[in-house]
């Protein structure tokens, strides 16, 4: 099977690189903020011709060739339009001018805060930063709350976590990155969502499947990048203040600052504090966890147009606590007693990043760069009278050279990278400790000639020092059938490592016995985790009482050929286990984007699950996993009648109903301490107003949770937290209730 890909892969690479069409090929450019940039929709035709194209998202177009073809005419709205002699189909670039005479004019199409990048040829959806104040996201975890293609779940009733899941899979089978330089991995898997600040967020893009080889194996259901704020470009001065009924309160301010031509820097710094105690179901324990949080950011931003250097510099530091468990729990008193259960996570991490590259001037096609990041993160932790701490060195270092073949309609991209992390954690006593060290090379190449049908076929060769040598190929395919009919489709393999105690922390927070392989070793006994995922999507736009929208039809398959089993079927113990037989997700969702009136978007999605996996004791529905799920998001902004006047209302509203899921055995257990293997289906609502002033000065009142839905008997056996059946682990809804807030932004 995956020699078969790989020569299929390498047989139309060799197709479609040796096809030649009798045509002439250039690149069309502009200037934008002292930069020269391809740009997309430039209209390139023949004089006294019906033969025209226009430019690509990168500024590349084809067009027909003859000999007695000799003028071209290139025409930009805003620009001047040229008029070239063409004496040959070589290829060519040309830069066009801003036309300062231009009259005013009146564009009535409104960019789409989120949407699948039609410009790309992977499944890839952008989210910008207009579409992530449509809720209270106060961190990266609470940025998907309006977009379908990531379901947010709840992880535990003691730590309070939320955990992303898309296609049927958690996120440790996500590979998350941050500038394109991998972020949260190892240690940070269970809370490093929570380290980003959403103010601090510029934009997200989301891939479906595996995503391309330059950043990595990882991936296996897909990559989530965010971009953060560039002090070029952001505000001079930014503050946001966001208080909660439950508790919460939380601070943002950026500072940033042009140093001169060439530098730009800015200083983040978020904290966050919740010290109100909440039991609203009365069980003794804290619906939500106290803490408080301390995160800051340096960014420099360096960019010297004549040489064509750019690089971005960050250094940030965070300190993190957080306090669960018994709502009379007193660490000073409690602490390693059985007096009152409690438990306390301190996290201390400090990383640092670089990117730098280079584009040449006359060859804007080419580029070289390189980028290095390194993490120290160190986690103390307990849970009741269990310890669990982890410390985390982590080094990453990927070059990348962009270049085309014969012509800029065959790119590459290649490269080397090198990798080092270093373990060591004790886990309810016992020591395990591991490094691993990898080098790897690529090579990505990427076809975009024809209007129809382009692609982008990569291959990883890879050597870790736990796995050894291994491949790793990835294909995506887009084919336009028509202006209005888009199908995508991609295939490809992801490989990884599990650090089981970091992804599944919330074990802890229960009775249950840890039962690992009797061959316990350095990577606990455990197989490398590797999967194949498929992936099909279509894509059409239409127009209804002529008013724009969408459907698209995503069908995704994510097969394992090994993987970590972490088993939760016996009540008593956790088990850890390589896989013996099948395990799949496989994933339908269809979605719906459209334009009811000038500015009220309506988005709705329907998504259906069959994820399964091989246990001991058979072939098993994952648990926690609904097999439905539907979702409506209704937003509507009203602006001002006044002309010269900036200030609007926005109102959103989040709808989600979340189908029946399967839930572990609890057989074992005593019949007082007993729950239905199947969870009760449920809905949520948010909803958020926003009112801003010029532009500059926005407040925001909003609800989450609006029908008040909490999980009943959400902790096993809360009256005996020591005792044998304790467990918070099976947690498949809120606990909290309704909630409420509201806040302010101001921005120079």
């Amino acid at each position: 099977m995956k020699k078969h890909i790989i020569i299929a892969l390498l047989a139309m690479i060799s197709f479609v690189s040796y096809s030649q069409k009798k045509e002439l090929k250039g690149m069309i450019m502009i200037k934008e903020n002292n930069k020269t940039i391809g740009i997309e929709g430039i209209n390139v035709y023949w004089k006294n011709t019906q033969i025209g194209t226009s430019t690509n998202e990168k500024g590349n177009f084809t067009i027909p060739y003859k000999k007695e073809y000799k003028k071209l005419i290139i025409s930009y709205l805003g620009f001047k339009s040229d008029t070239l002699t063409i004496t040959s189909n070589k290829e060519f670039h040309h830069t066009l001018t801003e036309d300062y005479t231009l009259d005013q004019v009146t564009i009535n199409k409104r960019k789409k805060s989120s949407g699948i990048n039609n410009a790309k040829i992977a499944n890839v959806i952008h989210i910008d930063s207009g579409e992530l104040l449509k809720a209270a996201c106060c961190n990266l975890s609470e940025s998907f709350e309006t977009n379908p293609s990531i379901d947010v779940n709840f992880s535990d009733a003691v730590t309070g976590t939320k955990q992303i899941k898309m296609l049927g899979l958690t996120s440790p089978y996500l590979l998350i990155t941050q500038g394109n330089i991998p972020s949260i991995r190892g240690a940070s898997q269970a809370f490093g969502l929570t380290y980003t600040p959403g103010t601090w967020i510029n934009s997200i893009q989301i891939t479906k499947g595996t995503g391309g080889v330059v950043n990595g194996y990882e991936s296996i259901s897909g990559q989530i990048n965010t971009e953060l704020k560039n002090p070029e470009e952001d505000d001079k001065f930014f503050i946001n203040i966001y208080g909660a009924k439950n508790g919460r309160l939380e601070g943002n301010v950026h500072l940033t600052q042009k140093v001169n031509e060439k530098w730009h820097t800015g200083l983040y710094v978020h904290g966050n504090l919740r010290n109100s105690k909440n039991d609203e179901n009365k069980d003794g324990f804290l619906d939500l966890p106290l803490g408080n949080q301390i995160n800051v950011l340096n960014t420099w931003y360096f960019h010297d147009n004549k040489s064509g250097w750019e690089s971005t510099i960050n250094l940030k530091l965070l300190n993190d606590e957080k306090q669960s468990g018994e709502v009379d729990f007193d660490k000073k008193l409690h602490k390693n007693t059985t007096i009152k259960y409690g438990s306390t996570i301190e996290t201390q991490r400090f990383e640092t990043s670089i990117k730098a590259g280079k584009v040449y001037k006359d060859m804007p096609y080419k580029s070289i760069g390189f980028q290095a990041a390194f993490s120290t993160h160190n986690q103390n932790s307990f849970y009741g009278i269990r310890n669990y701490d982890i410390k985390h060195n982590s080094f990453y270092f990927n070059s990348i050279l962009q270049s085309i073949l014969s012509n800029t309609y065959h790119k590459f991209k290649a490269g080397v990278s090198l990798t080092y992390d270093d373990y060591n954690e004790n886990v309810i006593g016992n020591q395990y400790k591991r490094d691993e060290k990898g080098i790897g090379t690529y090579f990505e190449y990427s076809y975009n000639a024809d209007k129809k049908l382009s692609l982008v076929a990569g291959l990883r060769a890879d050597y870790n020092s736990s796995i050894k040598f291994f491949l790793t190929p990835r294909l995506h395919v887009k084919y336009n059938a028509t202006d209005k009919l888009t199908f995508r489709g991609s295939v490809g393999s992801g490989t990884r490592i599990s650090t089981i105690f970091s992804e599944n922390q919330k074990l802890f927070a229960s009775s249950r016995n840890v039962v690992l392989p009797s061959n316990t070793n350095a990577t606990y006994g455990l197989n490398p985790e590797k999967a194949w995922n498929y992936g099909v999507s279509s894509m059409f736009k239409f127009k209804l009482f002529n008013r724009d929208g969408d459907i698209t039809a995503d069908y995704f398959i994510t097969n394992f050929e090994n993987q970590v089993v972490v088993d939760y079927e016996n009540s008593q113990e956790v088990k850890f286990y390589n896989l013996d037989g099948k395990s799949f997700a496989n994933v339908f969702q269809l979605s719906v984007n459209q334009e009811i009136i000038n500015r009220l978007d309506l988005r709705l999605a329907y998504k259906y699950f069959d994820v399964k996996t091989q246990y001991q004791s058979g072939l098993k529905e994952k648990p926690f996993q609904p097999k439905e799920r539907f979702f409506a998001n209704l937003s509507y902004k009203i602006k001002s009648k006044k002309e010269d006047n900036k200030s609007y209302w926005m109102f959103d509203v989040t709808y989600n109903a979340i189908g029946k899921q399967r839930i572990p055995s609890t057989l074992n257990n005593p019949i007082a301490y007993q729950v239905s293997n199947v969870s009760k289906a449920y809905s949520l609502i948010n909803a958020q107003i926003t009112k801003t002033f010029n532009n500059n000065m926005e407040f925001y009142i909003g609800a989450e949770n609006l029908g008040n839905y909490q999980q009943e008997n959400a902790i096993i056996a809360s009256d005996d937290p020591f005792g044998t059946y304790f467990d918070s682990t099976m947690i498949y809804a809120p606990i909290h209730g309704a909630n409420y807030y509201a806040g302010f932004r101001y921005k120079m």
